[in-house]
């Protein structure tokens, strides 16, 4: 069976822009709208920038270098994130404003950052066929009496980057698997790819003429704004001839 390729368009959130102090400035000087912590509380840690982000790690600078400033110097020195994570703790004591419990705070921080990666590459299945997603999904449907449209998020190379969102459950019509709320998240996890996915309570995962109008419209959704809509896995179960599911794409009844 042909996997889904991997081809794709990112779509991106546009990122609030940081002004960054001028140099030799007291962070407490600064308008609250641009010190780190109310930037984060405005615009979520999700959207701060490096300097931001390492500022509020190292939480205070030293006397003529604010904390931003500090943060702005190791990101100069190193030149990116995975050199600094590699600096080990003497070296970084070495630099001004760094003593030894604050090098080994950034280190601990930037080590976590990546064993959590570690962890999600080991946790995040690959989504290249349609079984794959009836492995992911299919015990889950075998006991629901009612509908649940589920979005799965893809990488480039069509890792799953979280859980399946469940956008909807009840009834499945349009006005309820809206592209608004199927692309929502996609969009916040930058997608390379999203496959759709929901279940039959009957069992039977033959589409019906609904399923049909709604994929055809995500679909033409999904590309104008560069997220590519790999295929609509339909979830049944107790079919004992035939298959638990139904792949739309692969059915050619839908034009993706």
């Amino acid at each position: 069976m042909e996997a889904y390729s991997s081809e794709s368009h990112k779509a991106r959130l546009a990122e609030p822009q940081y002004e960054a102090p001028r140099d030799g400035c007291k962070i407490s000087d600064l308008p609250l709208s641009i010190q780190p912590r109310e930037y984060v509380e405005r615009f979520g840690i999700e959207n701060a920038p490096q300097d931001v982000l390492l500022a509020l790690i190292l939480r205070t600078g030293i006397r003529g270098v604010n904390v931003i400033e500090l943060a702005r110097l190791l990101l100069r020195r190193y030149g990116s994130l995975r050199a600094l994570a590699a600096a080990p703790v003497k070296e970084l004591c070495t630099i001004p404003g760094i003593k030894k419990v604050k090098a080994q705070m950034l280190k601990a921080a930037l080590v976590l950052g990546q064993h959590l990666k570690q962890e999600e590459q080991l946790q995040r299945p690959r989504i290249r066929r349609p079984e794959d997603v009836y492995a992911l999904l299919g015990q889950r449907v075998s006991t629901l009496d009612y509908e649940i449209f589920w979005v799965l998020i893809l990488d480039r190379k069509n890792q799953l980057r979280c859980e399946p969102i469940d956008v909807t459950s009840g009834i499945l019509d349009a006005s309820l698997v809206h592209p608004r709320e199927v692309f929502r998240e996609a969009i916040r996890y930058a997608a390379g790819n999203i496959v759709l996915a929901h279940n039959h309570p009957s069992g039977d995962p033959t589409p019906s003429a609904e399923d049909l109008r709604i994929t055809q419209q995500l679909v033409d959704a999904g590309k104008v704004i560069d997220i590519k809509v790999m295929d609509h896995v339909i979830l049944g179960h107790g079919q004992p001839t035939n298959k638990n599911y139904t792949s739309l794409r692969e059915s050619g009844l839908v034009s993706f």
